[in-house]
């Protein structure tokens, strides 16, 4: 059964659907992970520490199509969205994803890897994120 976060942007915006780890469906993970902005995306989430809100990713598409990669991301299971003001951060899922899919996030982040998606660490200057070492990896 999908679930909800609490917090919404705006007194308009609809709660944030995601599915729980049970209900992750591997066709709609890798469908997602297909696309090579949202597998940037993805490696950028994986190699920048903490959460990391919509606007700081340097991606080369509009901010509405952006938006939409997002939610395929997040309507897949692949991402956490949640809104804290009036930002939206994500949080790449890894732990649930290894519980469901062992080595899926792993073959798909060493090929993610390879497209730069800059994350902005000042507002004014974004910067490709950098991997973390092998013993500093999150589960």
């Amino acid at each position: 059964m999908p679930w909800q976060t609490g917090g919404v942007a705006s007194r308009t915006s609809a709660p944030l659907e995601q599915p729980g780890t049970d209900d992750l469906d591997l066709t709609d993970v890798m469908s997602a992970l297909a696309d090579p902005v949202r597998l940037g995306i993805v490696a950028a989430l994986d190699g920048h520490d903490g959460d990391v809100a919509c606007g700081t990713f340097g991606l080369p598409v509009s901010k509405s199509t952006a938006s939409w990669h997002f939610r395929v991301l997040r309507e897949a299971g692949v991402l956490r969205q949640y809104d804290q003001g009036t930002r939206r951060l994500n949080q790449l899922r890894r732990a649930d994803l290894d519980a469901r899919f062992p080595g899926l996030l792993d073959l798909a982040l060493a090929q993610g890897r390879r497209a730069e998606v800059p994350v902005a660490t000042r507002p004014d200057r974004a910067e490709p994120a950098r991997p973390r070492s092998a013993g500093g990896r999150r589960r």
